[in-house]
């Protein structure tokens, strides 16, 4: 049986969790995605902190070690999360990975992150690995909205651009969601606030997303960065007035990290990335929303 949204809310830190010191490691095992957000700029890197940033990626077998190796020097961690830094369902890799974490380590909570364009069809694949919580990045349900995000989808080896790639994504999001909160695991939402595109929409989103069975909200600041690199970040009372909008519908987290896809240890109290995954310790400024 999974964890319930209650459960989550005492041991994941990303429902609130991190109040009661609990830990998590993101396994980088999904190397491809399969949509191009207009804000998204994935690298292979040791030193930028933020989504889609990671040292390296591995493969599902290497998880074992890097789990045990984690869990000694980390005893916190309750949670081991798969976000990236491509998309977990462009790839088995996720899938797999969780099937040797559900046999190997079955008390640690199963985490995955999706931009669900493929959650619909691959729902129950979802729910027979046990995922305790997913998920999924919504960022417009008015496909006007999603097209001025998104560039284009590959979809079943299609390349498919504009309104219609936004529409099969958002049918496919919102349906995936109803499937995988019908079988009773929690689902959040992210969704990035970019002001000049979806500044408007938030309310909508929550207000969808809840109706289709989602329990958490999470808004998350946008970088500056990649082909939105000119739009400004949202500012402190934009993200604060989005958010108090949102939870007119539905529980909003406030303590998003901009984690990374091989982060490691408890948010904002310890990180242990660069001994598990060996990152070269190299010095970089990097902008950061906190």
């Amino acid at each position: 049986m999974s964890n319930t949204y209650k459960d989550l809310q005492n041991s994941h830190p990303c429902f609130g969790g991190h109040r009661n010191n609990a830990g998590r490691i993101h396994l980088p095992v999904s190397p491809g995605c399969n949509i191009a957000c207009r804000f998204c700029d994935r690298s292979i890197n040791d030193v930028e902190e933020r989504p889609g940033v990671t040292s390296k990626v591995i493969k599902p077998e290497e998880s074992v070690e890097i789990l045990n190796k984690a869990l000694e020097i980390c005893p916190d961690i309750k949670v081991a999360g798969i976000a990236g830094p491509g998309d977990t369902l462009a790839s088995d890799n996720a899938l797999n990975t969780f099937k040797i974490i559900k046999e190997k380590f079955p008390d640690l909570i199963k985490c995955m992150s999706t931009n669900g364009l493929l959650l619909n069809e691959r729902a129950e694949d979802v729910i027979s690995v046990g995922i305790d919580s997913l998920t999924v990045t919504v960022n417009a349900v008015d496909p006007e909205i999603e097209s001025r995000l998104n560039d284009f989808i590959i979809y079943h080896g299609k390349k498919i651009e504009g309104i219609e790639a936004a529409k099969i994504l958002i049918e496919n999001q919102l349906a995936g969601i109803r499937k995988v909160a019908a079988a009773g695991i929690t689902v959040k939402v992210n969704t990035v606030l970019v002001p000049e595109i979806n500044g408007d929409h938030i309310e909508t989103i929550a207000r969808t997303v809840k109706e289709a069975g989602a329990s958490i909200y999470n808004i998350i600041p946008l970088i500056p960065q990649h082909k939105l690199k000119d739009l400004k970040a949202p500012t402190c009372l934009e993200i604060d007035g989005a958010r108090t909008k949102a939870s007119k519908y539905i529980d909003v987290f406030r303590h998003c990290q901009h984690c990374r896809a091989d982060a490691v240890g408890v948010p904002g109290k310890s990180e242990y990335g660069d001994q598990i995954y060996q990152r070269r310790l190299n010095v970089k400024e990097t902008f950061s929303h906190g």
